[in-house]
């Protein structure tokens, strides 16, 4: 694998703060709207688009698929998520052999949400190893990817949260996507990792677009905290001053984690690539 892919490049340099935005691939076959967000990210700036595999445990289009059609329609490099949810070991080698062959070079590797209850009479998880078992078994089989894993910043108790790092790192991990930054907690968790932890950091950053979509994140979605100054400050505000306080929230929480990531991971809400190139420019000129 080359080593000097620009994403890699970015990573490693001290100076730069690469972007790496997280994009819903589609939930059925329709792709155009998916391609047309990738298009407008990528000419705004975002060195890297990441597909998460089927979040919340719901269907959609494949991650790893979507990120070969992001490299070979766009030439845009891609981090898809493979999870331990969905397949057994055969499959795993099956697909991440089909993805090297068409150039993909990166992949976080996740235990993966478990299958909604309405879905378990058709569907019921597989799960026959952990994100760390499954890291050091893709790890060695040799092939020319790096390998990332996911670190819940969010977590009260985090020295079991770096332990579980630490050994993901031995396991072949290269580098941590974070959940959302939203909370002091998580600044200071952001400033033990960095402190703890070998591996490149890329700091989570989830725009808030109204105290709606905050307390759901707060309530229903594992690993998510938002501090309650920061879900206080949407009240009553409508969906344009919703936007206007999500860039301004994300960039206070980018900056403030500056000194210790080597890059963003940014979540795009609801489909609004839009919003995220605000968040970009705003962050950019922090």
């Amino acid at each position: 694998m080359e080593n000097g892919s620009k994403f890699w490049r970015a990573l490693c340099d001290p100076a730069a703060r690469p972007f790496a935005v997280e994009l819903d691939s589609p939930a059925g076959p329709e792709v155009s709207q998916f391609m047309a967000g990738a298009r407008e990210l990528q000419a705004h700036g975002a060195e890297l688009i990441t597909v998460a595999d089927c979040p919340m445990g719901r269907v959609r289009a494949d991650a790893g698929i979507m990120a070969c059609k992001l490299k070979r329609e766009l030439g845009m490099e891609s981090l898809p998520h493979m999870s331990c949810r969905d397949r057994n070991w055969i499959a795993v080698q099956s697909l991440l052999f089909g993805f090297v062959a068409e150039g993909i070079e990166n992949m976080l590797l996740v235990t993966g949400d478990p299958v909604p209850q309405e879905y378990r009479e058709a569907a019921r998880g597989v799960y026959h190893f952990t994100s760390r078992e499954l890291l050091r078994r893709v790890r060695d089989l040799g092939l020319p990817l790096r390998l990332f894993a996911a670190l819940n910043v969010n977590a009260r108790s985090f020295d079991g949260q770096l332990a579980i790092a630490r050994e993901k790192e031995e396991n072949g991990a290269v580098g941590f996507l974070t959940q959302p930054v939203l909370s002091r907690r998580a600044i200071d968790n952001l400033q033990l990792a960095r402190e703890s932890l070998r591996g490149k950091l890329l700091g989570g950053v989830m725009p808030i677009v109204s105290q709606r979509n905050a307390l759901f994140l707060q309530r229903e979605v594992s690993g998510v905290y938002v501090d309650e100054a920061v879900i206080a400050r949407y009240e009553g505000a409508d969906r344009e001053r919703g936007e206007e306080l999500a860039v301004a929230v994300s960039a206070e929480f980018a900056r403030a984690v500056r000194p210790m990531v080597d890059g963003y991971y940014l979540m795009t809400p609801f489909g609004r690539t839009g919003l995220v190139c605000r968040v970009m420019d705003a962050i950019r000129g922090g």
